[in-house]
């Protein structure tokens, strides 16, 4: 597709495009992108790159939106291997890969949200060619046969939809040619790093074109568990491979089918603690096991090697049909992806307990747009989304054989003296354990006893469908006005199961003393509220008091408690969000080369489902009693429909929509040998869906409302043929105007963590010319930072402020081209090996513990590339 306007603007702008057919790029980095729209005598620039940031087909000078743009050759030449490593050239992006293979967070300009909940919708929206990716764990590809990568920064929701309210990544591939070609490229390195990658294209007939891709990666691990005689973790093990046909019966109809498959079968993920709490260093030696204690060392202690397996898999057809002055558009697309892990969840080689989990995740989608190309001041787009799609998951936790001497050691100690042995703490504590399960009516042994402690079954099915346009008016050259408009409609049905199956979670220690102090005469919530109130009063101050009811000190030990499955007689097990969302924008061209827009613009979150374990009711559904007591639980929806469990909690099943809008100003101006971009916005996102991981599962809640101030900068100078610097930065300003309802308490007026003050990305490219030959030699070399943050918003018993996170990472890279198309080079990342904390969580039951991942060490090697 082609966008064109009148008068002379518009005519250079097509002869960009014409011209632009062949992708180059003069600085090898990232362009960032506002609006140009430069005149008919204006020099054309080597700059000259396509982009489809607004659904049209139209140069990066011309595009007023804030997007940075990643070459395949950068991507090539820096060794970007996939999106996580995308982050070290494009400033307003973070990405962290975290707890198993597939889960992977993106966040732009700090919003974002993690993927480790299939439940949660995602902010930043990925599309590979025109396809939407809707869960991260289906984009992780290695990244081949890269026409361009577009990171679109701040809402995109007028034409991208509900899943763009904090940006949008767009991976654009290569489109099939009709001269027979490819490349073959073998890579080895540090940790046995084997890296296969390879293309071929060419014609079928003088209106087919194909190519095949295929892709292998293959890696020893950074870390050992050192327990199960130094097998690996961190490891790399991954495939994939992909088809392309290019169908051009005419001029004006041109069709694309793709198909691609990949798979991933690792070892992950590196952990340690960051702190390691008094009864974790009591405890885990007391039962026989290990701990890391040396957050870099790379040690691993674990009771079980970790399994992640991902199949990702799917087909696409893209149809563009010109007819006269418009252009119609369909990208029909169908996807499977299966994910499964089993992992050891405490991280000690003690056999306490591992978490499993099978995930599935079915999806169709088909877009319809109408383009226009007219000749008049007036063009406009209009388009439909379709969105179906199931997802399935199964999970369970174990309980291992020595969880009950772990919660044993736990019960004893505080009968016994600071100088007692672990054993005999072990031992006074199954003594308490019997005496309890004797107490209670439970058979001896059965506490903590069984195969699993929980089972759960998580169903969610989503349909959504959109229709969305924009209209752009030039009333004068160089002058363009656009409004735009995206009206979506979602609908969610969701099932959450969860079977506690420890006898002790089943069970309320309040309620259990009541009916043991009455001799049984009050077993139910109805018997005690027939009691007279000063009864129900003694009765609850006795079985409240630690010093009289005893069994008080089993509480810590009832790990996972039940909750009402969904739907309900209360809880439907639904979400209906619709939403209009809108943009007004405003570009002009002062010169050939100074462009300025200002755009205001709003976006749209649908409803996330809380798919975990913390999936509990709303407060105004149920209000529970004092230590979660059913008996002196207060009426509510809950109670009057029979379906209270035992220590009932109340917190969220879904969170809300989020709604976005940001104002933006934007120049570009570009001369020869120099450029320099900048953009100034000011986002906010009304009930921001904000989720903490709590070791067995997440908190999820809207914020009230959660904003950021900031600029992007951009620059690139030449100031010799071959010699090109790159330096990109982003200033975020961001704020928790009103938080009261989370998950750590009242964060209003804090700064949210995880978003560094500044990021910064530079890059130095050098291209020697060895004479008339045609062989060059390429070096390259860069540079990212992100100013130093707190990690998590907070962790129970300790001040956020301890944990802190600064990133300064080097890479580089040397490329000897040869004429004949063969290729070698070395390269290295993380190049000083630096080192720092990803993120933490709090230990899974070991309070006083933090866990966490540390980044990727030193990697580099060498390689051998062909292209014919």
């Amino acid at each position: 597709m082609r966008s064109t306007t009148t008068g002379t603007a518009g005519s250079y702008r097509f002869t960009l495009l014409a011209g632009a057919a062949a992708f180059a790029l003069a600085a090898p980095g990232v362009a960032f992108a506002q609006d140009e729209a430069p005149e008919a005598e204006a020099p054309e620039s080597e700059n000259v790159i396509i982009v489809t940031a607004s659904k049209r087909e139209q140069t990066l000078q011309e595009t007023p939106i804030s997007v940075s743009v990643t070459s395949g050759e950068t991507i090539e030449r820096a060794q970007i291997r996939d999106v996580l490593d995308l982050q070290t050239v494009v400033p307003s992006l973070r990405v962290s890969q975290l707890q198993t293979s597939s889960a992977t967070t993106f966040i732009i300009r700090g919003f974002g949200n993690g993927d480790n909940n299939f439940g949660i919708e995602p902010s930043v929206g990925v599309f590979i060619d025109g396809v939407f990716r809707s869960r991260s764990a289906a984009a992780l590809s290695d990244l081949n046969l890269i026409q361009r990568i577009e990171v679109l920064n701040g809402p995109q929701s007028t034409l991208f939809g509900k899943n763009a309210s904090a940006g949008v990544i767009s991976v654009v591939t290569k489109e099939p040619q009709y001269e027979f070609g490819g490349q073959f490229e073998a890579s080895y390195g540090n940790f046995n790093a084997l890296n296969l990658r390879g293309e071929v294209t060419g014609p079928i007939t003088e209106n087919i074109a194909f190519s095949l891709d295929g892709t292998y990666q293959q890696r020893d691990g950074f870390g050992r568990i050192v327990n199960l005689d130094n097998a690996e973790i961190q490891d790399r093990n991954r495939w994939s491979a992909r088809g392309n046909l290019l169908i051009e019966p005419s001029a004006d109809l041109k069709i694309r089918l793709i198909a691609d498959y990949s798979k991933i079968d690792e070892v992950c993920c590196q952990t340690s603690n960051v702190v390691v709490g008094a009864l974790t260093r009591g405890a885990i030696p007391a039962v026989g096991g290990q701990f890391p204690s040396d957050f870099f060392s790379f040690d691993n202690f674990l009771n079980v090697v970790p399994v992640n397996e991902n199949e990702n898999y799917g087909f696409s057809g893209q149809l563009d049909w010109s007819f006269g002055n418009l252009t119609l558009t369909s990208i029909t697309a169908y996807r499977e992806l299966t994910n499964a892990f089993l992992q050891d969840i405490d991280f000690t080689s003690a056999d306490i307990a591992n978490e499993g989990r099978d995930q599935g995740v079915d999806t169709f989608t088909q877009e319809l747009r109408l383009t226009s190309d007219f000749d008049g001041p007036i063009n406009f787009l209009l388009g439909g989304y379709y969105f179906d799609e199931s997802i399935a998951q199964d999970s369970f936790l174990t309980v291992g054989e020595d969880f009950r001497d772990f919660a044993a050691f736990q019960a004893g100690s505080p009968l016994l003296p600071a100088t007692a042995s672990g054993a005999q703490r072990i031992a006074v504590g199954n003594q308490v354990l019997a005496g309890a399960e004797a107490g209670l009516g439970l058979p001896i042994g059965s506490i903590l006893g069984g195969d699993f402690l929980t089972q759960e079954r998580f169903r969610l099915d989503n349909t959504s469908w959109s229709i969305f346009g924009t209209v752009d008016f030039e009333p004068l050259d160089g002058l363009v006005f656009t409004a735009g408009f995206n009206y979506t409609d979602d609908k969610k049905d969701f099932v959450i199961e969860l079977d506690a199956l420890d006898p002790l979670a089943n069970i309320n220690l309040v309620d259990a003393f009541i009916t043991g102090a009455t001799a049984g005469a009050v077993r139910t919530r109805a018997q005690f509220q027939a009691l007279p109130a000063a009864n129900q009063q003694a009765l609850l101050a006795a079985a409240t008091n630690p010093a009289v009811n005893q069994l008080l000190g089993l509480a810590p030990l009832q790990f996972q408690t039940p909750f009402p499955d969904v739907p309900n007689a209360v809880e439907p097990g639904q979400t209906r969000d619709d939403q209009l969302t809108y943009l007004l924008r405003a570009a002009y061209q002062i010169s050939n080369e100074v462009n300025i827009y200002a755009s205001y613009s709003t976006g749209f979150k649908a409803s996330s489902v809380n798919l975990s374990r913390d999936s509990r009711p709303l407060s105004s559904d149920y209000t529970p009693g004092v230590r979660g007591s059913t008996f002196a639980a207060p009426a509510s929806p809950i109670i009057n429909a029979g379906l209270a469990t035992p220590n009932l909690t109340t917190g969220t099943r879904f969170a809300g929509p989020e709604e976005a809008e940001v104002f933006e100003i934007g120049l570009k101006a570009q001369w020869d040998g120099f450029g320099i971009n900048l953009a100034l916005f000011d986002q906010s996102i009304q009930g921001f869906q904000s989720f903490l991981f709590t070791g067995l599962g997440f908190g999820l809640a809207n914020a009230g409302e959660q904003s950021v101030k900031g600029f992007e900068l951009d620059t690139n100078i030449q100031p010799t043929d071959g010699l090109v610097f790159t330096f990109a930065a982003t200033y975020l300003d961001s704020l928790y105007d009103d938080f009261t309802s989370g998950p750590l308490g009242d964060l209003s007026g804090r700064r949210p963590a995880g978003i560094p003050e500044w990021s910064l990305r530079t890059s130095a490219t050098h291209t020697y010319e060895f004479g008339d030959s045609g062989t060059r030699l390429i070096s390259r070399l860069d540079y990212s930072h992100e100013s130093n943050v707190n990690i998590l918003d907070g962790i129970g018993g300790f001040n956020a402020n301890q944990f802190r996170r600064e990133v300064n990472l080097v890479n580089g890279s040397v490329t000897l081209q040869l004429e004949n198309g063969l290729e070698v080079g070395a390269f290295a990342r993380n190049l000083l090996d630096e080192q720092f904390t990803l993120t933490i969580f709090p230990g899974v039951a070991q309070a006083g513990t933090v866990s966490g991942y540390p980044n990727t060490p030193r990697t580099w090697g060498g390689l051998v590339r062909f292209k014919f």
